[in-house]
This record gives C-alpha cells, structure tokens and sequence, in this order.
C-alpha cells in the first residue's frame, strides 16, 4: 500500500517493563552504567538519559535497588521538584566496573531487533509515493532530457534497485542528490540495536540529518510523550561512496576497546538511499561489489556476523542507487544485471540543452555572453571533440574565464580570447613527455 510519505507512524513509547523485550540484567546494567559515567542522580535525569518513560526506569531503579546496587540519598533534589535522588552502592560501583568491562556502552536503551524491524516495514522506503511534481520540483535546477523523468519517476517509487550509467560529467550524482531530495519526509532512526545480547549502534550524525521535532516541556510532571525517544527524528538518510568503497564496509564493524558494534553503512541507510558512485573506480571489481548486494536486493534482508561468527538478519529497506561511466556490459555479466531492477542512460545534452544550461550558469555566476564567442566555441572548439557535450562543461568553461578575468582586471564578458584560454585547460593536449 503507497501512502504519502509525511504520515509515517511514530514507534510507540514502551508503557511497561514487558514491552522492552530486554533482558533485565541488561537494562539494569546499562542503568547503573549510564549513572556511573553520567553521574545522574534522580528518576528523570536517568529516563533522559536512557530515553525511556520515568514510569519505567523508576521500575528498572527499583529492581537494581531490590538488588543492593542503588540506594536512596535520602535527601530530595530541589531543582527537580523535590525529586528523590539515588547513587550507586559500593556493589553498584563494582557492578557497574565489571559491565563497564564487558561493554562500555551505556545511554540510551538499545531497541531488540525484532522490534525495530516493525517500525522499519512502518517507514519503509516502498511506502513513498512520489509524483512526478516532486521530481520535477527537486530536480528544478538541472536542465534534462524529457524522457528522463518517466524512467526516473517508476524507479523511485518502486524503491527497487537502480543503475544510472553513461559517460561522466553529465550529472549522474546531482540526479542522485534530486532523488533524495524529492522525498523530503522524516523517518525514525534507532539510537542502538540489540541482537543477542550485542548492543550495535545506529544513528550517526554524520549519515542522519537531525530533524525538528515536537516535544513538550521537560520540566512538566505529566508530560506526554510522543513516540520511543529511544528513536531519533532524521529526514530520510542518504549514504554516498565512491572509490573507496570496499565489502567489508558492509560489514558490521567491532570496537574492540569498548566491546560494542557499529551498524555498517547499508543498516544506517535504512528507509532511505545508498548511493554507489564511480562504480568501476574501487579496489574491488563491480561484479563482486554488486554479487555482495544480491541477497538484500532480492529478500530485502541482509545477514551480518558478530565476533562470534553468529550470522543473523536485519531487514534491508534501501533504495541502491549504482552510478557508473562503464558501459554495464564491460563490468556485470546477465545474471548481475538481471537482478538491478532499472537501468537509466544518462547522456550528455544536445546542443540546445547545452546552450540552455551555458545560459543558466553564465546568469548565475555574472558571465556576459557574447554571440561571437558562443559561435566560435560552438563551430570551432566543439568540432574539434567530435561535438560532443557534457553536462559539466558550461559549468567549467566559465569559471575558467572568470579566473582569468579577475587575474588580468577584465570585465566579466566572455570573448573568443577567454574561450581559447578556457578551453586549453578542460582538456590535456596528448603529446610524448621528454625525460
């Protein structure tokens, strides 16, 4: 079923201790943990800091207190409304060491896997339906070939795999860009995971963008709370690599130090894009990369290992986008290729397309244009490349003449002189080096 995307159903806060799903030594370890590295002292402090209802961690206090771990201050924290505050017996401080040592993680309750896999199918990236509006509006400051958007539009919506090939400079990754940028909704991304005892985590401020959300006063004694703040509010998270992609990025990664697990790239692009780019440009050959993809392509399931060697799912929700310069035929046999769903060509313009985008760019960047040199680079520079354009062309060409206009004091307005010196510098003359 397509739904718009905006109306993407929150994960529902835990109302009681049996809807976590944990182990209880866990939670009460990482409890004592947090109020260990925290130095948090009352019930609401620590439900921020675990980011769990206050119902709930007063119970989880409870059990570590019923465990000689905790004990009561016996004094009330004025700031906090009289609130009673509690630390660490010395057997707490010695629990807390000996968990520390088995795993320094500590904060936010971690999500069981099982229970993030609903919320995924919640948001899933095949959820999103978007028309041909949006495309068109994300896709505004690129100038394309008509035919375009109709293969694009499918292909997005479906959610499925996609291959965008051609030769380079003619915006394969800007078409990417304006992918993500037309689904412009908001997703709920787990802070940690656990599988197995193993807390492994999720967002990353670097791959998740952050998003405003409402929340009520903190300071209210009855505050309703809106979703699982175990989950962050991000827009739809988008993962770019290039060159130097390579398989075992894809895999979970060990910090042996503090004995914890970090989703590799593919989970923290849950519910949004995976953009390969320069495919045909890493260490690995493109058969072997797209072979690792097979599986979660096909299942929408991928298979991580932990140090143990246990093999275990996660679900797979991922738009992949491949961008290569290759001609598919040169690096996948039919079986690969059978198995990315779409398959977008992305030329370079025509000449009309190409004075369009020259026109645009020379607007935007103050450029005066001239019939005369545009002639001159048209019918004596072009012909010399068997006129054939790229998207990234105008773009270069004029930031060229701009250079040389402020370094020689010139007005800004191009002349066959400056599109001479232009030119010279786009490409490299082939010639034999002397040693």
């Amino acid at each position: 079923m397509n739904m718009q995307a905006t109306n993407v159903m929150a994960p529902p806060p835990p109302k009681q201790l049996e809807d976590m799903k944990l182990p209880m030594v866990m939670m009460r370890d990482i409890v004592i943990k947090t109020m260990f590295r925290k130095n948090v002292s009352t019930v609401m402090d620590l439900a921020n800091a675990i980011c769990l209802p206050v119902p709930i961690t007063q119970e989880l206090v409870d059990y570590a207190r019923s465990h000689q771990l905790l004990e009561a201050m016996g004094t009330m924290s004025a700031s906090r409304g009289n609130e009673m505050g509690y630390q660490l017996t010395e057997a707490g401080k010695a629990r807390a060491l000996d968990a520390l040592a088995q795993s320094e993680y500590y904060g936010a309750m971690p999500v069981p896997l099982d229970v993030y896999r609903e919320q995924v199918k919640r948001q899933s990236i095949r959820n999103i339906q978007i028309t041909r509006e949006q495309l068109t509006n994300a896709m505004g400051h690129l100038v394309l070939p008509d035919n375009l958007l109709d293969n694009l539009g499918p292909a997005v919506t479906s959610g499925r795999s996609i291959l965008m090939y051609g030769p380079p400079g003619n915006g394969k990754s800007s078409i990417s860009n304006g992918i993500r940028d037309a689904m412009g909704d908001k997703i709920y991304v787990p802070r940690a995971i656990e599988y197995s005892g193993s807390v492994i985590t999720v967002y990353d401020p670097i791959v998740h963008s952050k998003a405003e959300s409402l929340r009520d006063d903190p300071t209210q004694l009855r505050r309703r709370i809106l979703y699982d703040t175990r989950y962050v509010l991000c827009e739809r998270p988008t993962v770019i690599t290039g060159g130097e992609l390579s398989l075992n990025m894809l895999d979970l990664v060990f910090n042996p130090t503090a004995r914890t697990y970090q989703a590799p790239l593919q989970l923290k692009s849950t519910g949004g894009i995976f953009i390969v780019d320069d495919l045909g440009r890493q260490a690995e050959p493109p058969q072997k990369l797209v072979n690792r993809w097979i599986v979660p392509l096909e299942e929408s399931k991928d298979i991580l290992a932990l140090q143990s060697g246990e093999k275990f799912e996660v679900p797979f929700d991922t738009l992949v986008i491949f961008s290569t310069n290759f001609h598919p035929n040169e690096i996948f046999d039919q079986a690969a290729l059978r198995r990315i769903f779409f398959k977008i060509k992305i030329d370079g313009p025509n000449q009309e397309d190409f004075l369009k985008i020259f026109a645009l760019v020379a607007r935007k960047k103050r450029m005066q244009l001239c019939e005369k040199s545009l002639v001159h680079l048209l019918k004596t520079k072009y012909p010399t490349i068997d006129n054939i354009y790229a998207n990234y062309q105008p773009v270069y060409l004029i930031d060229q003449m701009i250079s040389v206009c402020d370094f020689e004091g010139l007005p800004y307005k191009m002349t066959p002189e400056l599109v001479d010196r232009a030119w010279a510098n786009m490409f490299v003359k082939d010639e034999k080096i002397v040693k």
